[in-house]
């Protein structure tokens, strides 16, 4: 049970398996009115309760996190979908900073070779307060391309291309005048110093004080110039990570997701085409051309079945363990000052860019990643989803805790890797390791939705047994009338867009 710590509560006094079974169901909370919703109403033994009722679980957004979750109690069954300092990881400036110092303590503990492994995000600086530093930077490489991003704000709202220093005066000018003066307006008492979990001293502002701000900070990062296209179009991976606990590290990755295309074929030459650059579907929809049932989305597996008949099975394994790795050594950057609170766990969307020669680069990593659907298929996806991480975090205690899989949920990371094969030691370099990661490999959405059926409904091709997939795919790239998702491309890479685009201006916002 959850209730406010200024109330007088005393424990049962049971073990939490018992607590749990003595239960008649479990009360949930939400203030997400999307599919969230739906899959907890559809829950079997689970209630919803409104206002101040005590719940059992609370799926919150982070604003309802802030408010409320230093100020309640929590028994040890109850469980909260963030954790308390989220923004470590899912900020995109603290984001940059840890893995920065992330890194540098790889090479002194470890070398050179093992702290490489963490060269997998841009070139990036926090605007304004390392203007200069990037100034430095920017006249050693004239004529390429930055992207400037809000680092607090998402659906590709604030986000700018530029290629010259004029192109962010403006920019700068007025954030530091609003900074000058929202310093200025302030006590000098009103710094304040925390000690976070590491024992060191931290002199930022809270998560509260930082949103409270006039001034909105910035990251200008070096943009990905020759991003892999698929029909001409620029687009970016959606993969989702839960982690159960940080101290010790565990987490799972969900074996689906999706590729996000953007409508327009990608150029170079117009760095102010939002529909060329940003892959949003908040920003892709507003395209005239967005076809709202089709979508601009498309199915890992799909995804890793392309790239397969590409570039052979070989190559996309080694992309999808270079990115279990961007995975991996993003959460430990921040493992030791995430406050790793037993009550919390987090659903994380991953953001991550491949390159033409086939190097995934991390973009950022988001606290609330979208559970709106924005198709009937994106729907069945997330509906399986939210699903398997009700299962994994148990609230029913059905699991042994020696699970390495539940639905389409698999164990990558338990205080150490995970092997993939049944019965064999979790070491890596013992024998032949394979980490237990199955990204973009049939998932529990695709089996669920191919339940029952032995051929293509629409031009009665058969399944095989054993893929469910057409026996004799061919893995050709076929036009937009092709009724096999699974060996065609999106709909938005079959068509050639026309339009006049708005503009990506610098300093402008777009809503989604």
């Amino acid at each position: 049970m959850s209730r406010p710590k200024n109330q007088s509560y005393k424990g049962h006094g049971l073990s939490k398996g018992k607590e749990r079974e003595q239960r008649a169901s479990i009360r949930f909370k939400t203030t997400l009115m999307n599919t969230v919703m739906d899959v907890l109403h559809n829950r079997p033994g689970w209630v919803e309760v409104k206002d101040e009722g005590e719940w059992d679980f609370y799926w919150c957004d982070v604003s309802c996190l802030r408010e409320n979750f230093d100020h309640t109690y929590m028994d040890d069954h109850v469980r909260i979908s963030h954790f308390r300092n989220h923004y470590e990881l899912t900020r995109k400036n603290y984001m940059v900073k840890n893995l920065k110092r992330f890194r540098r303590q790889l090479e002194r503990e470890a070398g050179k070779p093992e702290a490489a492994k963490c060269d997998f995000f841009p070139k990036t600086f926090e605007m304004p307060s390392e203007y200069h530093l990037f100034v430095e930077e920017f006249r050693k490489h004239p004529g390429i391309t930055w992207i400037m991003k809000p680092v607090a704000r998402s659906q590709g709202k604030g986000i700018f291309l530029f290629r010259r220093l004029k192109d962010i005066t403006d920019w700068r000018q007025g954030t530091a005048s609003k900074k000058f003066a929202s310093l200025e307006a302030q006590p000098a008492h009103a710094a304040t110093t925390t000690v976070n979990p590491s024992g060191s001293q931290d002199t930022r502002s809270s998560d509260d004080q930082k949103d409270e701000l006039p001034v909105e900070n910035y990251v200008a990062q070096r943009y990905i110039e020759n991003p892999y296209l698929i029909g001409g179009r620029k687009f970016d991976l959606r993969v989702y990570v839960l982690v159960m606990s940080y101290l010790p590290l565990r987490a799972w990755l969900y074996r689906d997701g999706f590729a996000r295309f953007s409508n327009t074929r990608f150029t170079l030459s117009s760095i102010d085409d939002q529909y060329v650059h940003l892959t949003n579907v908040a920003v892709q929809k507003m395209s005239p051309d967005y076809h709202p049932k089709k979508g601009c989305k498309w199915m890992l597996q799909h995804f890793r079945q392309y790239l397969a008949s590409k570039h052979g099975p070989q190559v996309v394994e080694a992309l999808f363990s270079d990115m279990d790795n961007i995975f991996i050594k993003s959460l430990q950057s921040v493992q030791k000052v995430i406050i790793s609170d037993k009550h919390c766990f987090e659903l994380y969307g991953y953001d991550i860019l491949i390159d033409q020669d086939l190097k995934p680069w991390l973009l950022e990593v988001n606290a609330s990643p979208s559970l709106t659907a924005s198709s009937q298929e994106d729907y069945e996806l997330k509906t399986c989803l939210l699903e398997d991480t009700l299962h994994v975090v148990d609230m029913e205690a059905r699991l042994t805790g020696k699970e390495k899989r539940v639905g389409g949920f698999d164990l990558m990371w338990n205080d150490g890797p995970v092997s993939r094969e049944e019965g064999a030691p979790d070491l890596p370099g013992m024998g032949n390791f394979v980490t237990n990661t199955h990204l973009g490999m049939q998932g529990r959405w695709e089996a669920v939705s191919m339940i029952g059926k032995t051929s293509c409904s629409n031009c009665s091709a058969p399944f095989s047994p054993r893929r469910k997939l057409p026996v004799d795919p061919g893995m050709e790239d076929r036009g937009s009338g092709s009724c096999h998702p699974a060996l065609s491309l999106p709909d938005s890479c079959q068509r050639t867009s026309q339009h006049s685009s708005p503009s990506l201006q610098a300093g402008s916002t777009f809503a989604g």
